[in-house]
């Protein structure tokens, strides 16, 4: 990952570099690696997400369309 620092400015050099690993989702990555987990828990984990993401469109879509 590459931020270029303009003027000195570190600030927003910092800011743009949280933003990239936002989106990139390191924060997300760190906080699961920080402790083991079962392969059971992860497919759980990971299902329930889904599950989330599929609701989440569907209300939306709701929203938008109606039906």
């Amino acid at each position: 990952m590459l931020v270029t620092v303009r003027d000195n400015n570190i600030d927003q050099a910092l800011r743009v570099l949280k933003k990239k690993m936002q989106r990139e989702g390191v924060f997300r990555e760190m906080k699961n690696r920080r402790a083991y987990e079962k392969p059971s828990e992860r497919r759980a984990r990971e299902e329930a997400e889904s599950t989330r993401r599929v609701r989440k469109l569907m209300r939306k879509r709701l929203e938008r369309e109606g039906y």
